[in-house]
């Protein structure tokens, strides 16, 4: 594509942002973002942008204001003339409300895919969404890309013996026994039960994992109930140390609380958010290298296919 390739960064995770241009030998183009004293967003392209080839770094976690700001974004550099604006949105806010289970309920996630695109986006670039079905939601291109590679590589440089892998629910299998795969594991599902929103219940472990060390893998973490839950009924089957690996820290509530007081050994997550507090069972990696990498073989037009292993 002709035109510059510049990276522009939304407030909701600057770290990550200034990571991934440092990945791409890049810096970040200039983007004022205030708010008036009634709390209304407004947005500023602070360089020139016509013609150039932009992305727009900006995940959509809690609260909505994130989601807004993207959108502002987006038709600020639109309207600035840019040649392309690419959404890069290491976290895909409203996933998880992905279909009609119950009656009378939004589907948030196509709502949210079509704000994305009625905005200006014309692609999109995304990392370990909820559920992959989202990505027909869309009527501009997505690439999806996942966190494994960096995650795969941090537990096989452990060197755990006996290792099992847990998809902590059904939805959850396929990238379980993907990292299962990976990491020359077996495989171990935990039935539960949802009786309500952020409510989880464990009925069975489906699989071995006496005298076994344990990884949980789940795309996120949200108050971690499920997490813990899984933990607690895993170490009553005999497991031995337990560890958890997801791509997406929201951890709301009491969540780190939880997880401090678990028989969980360590949490991986990655910076798609940044994490709301610390806690020395929490370790944290960096996914700006994949997320720079896409970015450049988006901007030279190059396939970029090799990084979507999960």
């Amino acid at each position: 594509m002709n035109g510059s390739c510049k990276v522009f960064a939304g407030p909701a995770n600057r770290e990550l942002s200034r990571r991934i241009a440092g990945a791409m030998g890049s810096r970040l183009s200039a983007m004022h973002i205030r708010s008036f004293a009634d709390g209304e967003v407004n947005v500023m392209i602070g360089e020139n942008a016509r013609g150039v080839d932009a992305f727009v770094v900006q995940p959509t976690f809690s609260p909505a204001e994130n989601l807004l700001t993207l959108l502002l974004m987006i038709d600020a550099l639109k309207r600035a003339s840019a040649r392309r604006v690419t959404a890069v949105i290491p976290y895909f806010g409203y996933a998880r409300q992905d279909r009609k289970d119950r009656p009378r309920v939004a589907i948030s996630a196509k709502v949210v895919a079509n704000l994305i695109t009625v905005a200006g986006a014309d692609r999109v670039l995304t990392m370990d969404l909820h559920s992959s079905q989202i990505q027909g939601f869309f009527d501009i291109p997505l690439d999806h890309l996942y966190s494994a590679p960096v995650l795969v590589r941090h537990y096989e440089g452990k060197g755990l013996s006996d290792l099992v892998v847990v998809a902590p629910d059904i939805g959850s299998v396929k990238m379980s026994r993907a990292y299962a795969k990976r990491l020359g594991a077996d495989l171990a599902i935990i039935d539960k039960r949802r009786p309500e929103p952020n409510v989880a219940e464990v009925y069975h472990v489906i699989g071995d994992v006496k005298d076994k060390n344990v990884l949980i893998v789940d795309d996120l973490i949200d108050t971690a109930g499920t997490l813990v839950a899984a933990a607690a009924r895993l170490k009553a089957e005999g497991a031995l140390d337990i560890y958890a690996a997801c791509t997406h820290p929201v951890l709301s509530g009491e969540a780190l609380s939880r997880i401090n007081d678990s028989p969980i050994r360590e949490v991986t997550v990655t910076d798609t958010i940044p994490l709301k507090g610390g806690s020395d069972k929490i370790e944290v990696l960096s996914v700006a290298g994949l997320l720079g990498e896409a970015i450049q073989r988006i901007h030279r037009e190059e396939s970029v296919s090799s990084l979507f292993v999960e």
